[in-house]
């Protein structure tokens, strides 16, 4: 079906509605926007005027989403916790009268693509520019390789792009109008100091500070993080929380 701008407005209004007092943000684009940067083989199967959102969560995620859901639902062993979490709020948030193709930053297609590339949405969407190696001129690297990172404009790095909502049946025209993300990190050697923490430090979390941050993960939250993925259900024990582990149909 064909939106108007009262339509997208009020799905991504829906949207706010439901995830931002749970720390998301919702940022709606075409899909043509997101395909025309990208290969075919990466492109969406869509027109190029669907409808998509891109949904990012911020540090306040942690306190208002996953401890209360892991407070009230525990999780179940085996899938990442965050996930599961992000996964129950995101489809709670979908409506169940049109048709959606929920898309996961942690899903990867039968190819072993992943299923959005999620930087290039949050950059086609306006929500955060995407640095690339192509964004630094005379590069220093003598042709290495270095692979591009996000930075919001609020948030710095201190984010994370969890999912690509697509709306199958809901068109627009010229009516949603794209908006670039601020370049935030706009001189050369800002953007070198960038790459570099973030391909040779990314363990000391550096780049997330690459601009001042309205505001940062709580170290509750940092502890979780810093633990190692396979440590993390002994850590949310420690802190008397369920975990069962048993697999189910529905394993992401």
């Amino acid at each position: 079906m064909a939106a108007s701008t009262d339509s997208v407005d009020s799905i991504r209004g829906l949207l706010d509605n439901c995830l931002t007092k749970l720390g998301f943000e919702v940022y709606p684009l075409k899909v043509g926007w997101y395909n025309s940067l990208l290969p075919a083989t990466l492109r969406l199967s869509y027109p190029d005027d669907t409808l998509a959102v891109v949904v990012l969560s911020t540090p306040a995620m942690f306190e208002e989403a996953f401890l209360p859901f892991m407070e009230q639902r525990g999780c179940q062993g085996l899938s990442d916790p965050i996930d599961q979490c992000v996964r129950h709020h995101i489809t709670s948030a979908c409506f169940p009268e049109q048709k959606v193709d929920v898309r996961f930053d942690y899903e990867l297609l039968p190819s072993r693509k992943p299923k959005f590339l999620a930087q290039t949405a949050a950059h086609v969407s306006g929500a955060a520019f995407y640095y690339q190696q192509s964004d630094v001129p005379d590069q220093p690297w003598a042709g290495k390789k270095m692979f591009g990172v996000c930075v919001h404009p609020r948030f710095g790095g201190w984010f994370a792009i969890r999912a690509l909502l697509v709306f199958g049946d809901v068109t627009v025209g010229s009516e949603l109008v794209q908006s670039l993300p601020p370049d935030c990190v706009p001189s050369r050697e800002a953007r070198i100091q960038l790459l570099e923490a973030f391909n040779f430090h990314w363990q000391d979390w550096s780049y997330r500070d690459i601009v001042p941050p309205v505001q940062t993960y709580s170290q509750k939250q940092k502890d979780y993080f810093f633990t190692p993925p396979a440590q993390r259900f002994a850590l949310l024990k420690t802190w008397g929380f369920a975990v069962w582990f048993w697999v189910t149909d529905n394993q992401s």
